[in-house]
């Protein structure tokens, strides 16, 4: 991949955020930002596939790696078109291909994502002989992005109360996308790569969510084969990152880490004594804007 400027989530943006007065524990007025939340109605083609709640930016992408992420867009077919009407918060995407998807929509789960994210139920049918590119993860890298990607400018530092997902090459971040829902932010990625036809081989995925079945599922659906957090695991995530041969990190902060699947991935370069720990005033300040 050429060497460009990675794209990062604009604080600045007056659109994502909206100024509101209280009062704090004093009882003295203040002003905060708090993140904006509108729907979003996806079709694909002529169909109506669903509404999702999102913060508003990058709607293209959001579409289309949630249509790509449900299997409704396949590797081969050609998006001839993307529409946005702003006005009535919809997003039309068109393709060569004709699509229909009653079956698919009947069997629609509610997942544990922030904002309620919505699978459809043969998501699990996907991962079915799937096999992940054996690339390498080195724990200096991992140590890299974790430092830059927790001091780059963003909404989470801006005003809380989002997640973050990071597509990233080695110690290098290339696309951060950010969203109420941790699972809308990972389909902005993934809508990412499916535009700009990025190999998702030797890719590392950082979220700053909990490392739940479906951020697993994506990932791995993606053909990414490492997924890092600096939160913890679910349960079922673990045991279907061991079932597909993802390489599952979490509770990355600071010199600490844990891997509870795929750890033939990792290449211990770096010296965890010589890494700065994460320290009691940064992680006061992640708390406080949760």
């Amino acid at each position: 991949m050429p060497d460009r400027k990675p794209i990062l989530p604009d604080p600045t943006d007056p659109r994502l955020t909206r100024a509101v007065l209280g009062r704090d524990h004093t009882g003295a007025e203040v002003e905060i930002a708090v993140v904006e939340e509108r729907p979003l109605t996806i079709f694909l083609n002529s169909q109506e596939i669903v509404t999702a709640m999102t913060i508003g930016d990058h709607p293209d992408y959001l579409a289309v790696g949630f249509l790509r992420n449900q299997g409704m867009l396949r590797d081969d077919d050609v998006v001839t078109g993307i529409d946005v009407d702003e006005e009535t918060e919809v997003v039309v995407v068109r393709t060569e291909r004709e699509t229909r998807h009653e079956e698919k929509l009947k069997k629609k789960t509610r997942t544990s994502g922030c904002a309620v994210g919505t699978v459809f139920g043969d998501m699990m049918e996907g991962l079915e002989g799937l096999t992940l590119p054996a690339a390498e993860c080195r724990t200096s890298w991992l140590y890299a992005l974790a430092r830059e990607i927790n001091t780059m400018p963003s909404l989470y530092l801006a005003a809380g109360a989002i997640h973050g997902t990071v597509l990233c090459q080695a110690d290098r971040p290339l696309v951060y996308m950010e969203d109420v829902g941790r699972h809308n932010a990972v389909d902005k990625v993934a809508g990412w790569m499916f535009r700009e036809d990025v190999s998702p081989a030797d890719k590392i995925l950082y979220t700053t969510g909990r490392l739940t079945s479906e951020m697993v599922i994506k990932t791995a659906l993606m053909g990414i084969p490492v997924l890092a957090s600096r939160s913890g695991f679910t349960a079922w995530g673990v045991e279907i990152a061991r079932q597909v041969g993802l390489t599952l990190i979490g509770r990355l902060r600071g010199q600490r880490f844990v891997c509870l699947a795929g750890e033939e991935r990792l290449v211990r370069d770096a010296d965890p004594g010589a890494v700065s720990d994460e320290g009691t005033r940064h992680r006061r300040k992640a708390a406080a804007l949760d």
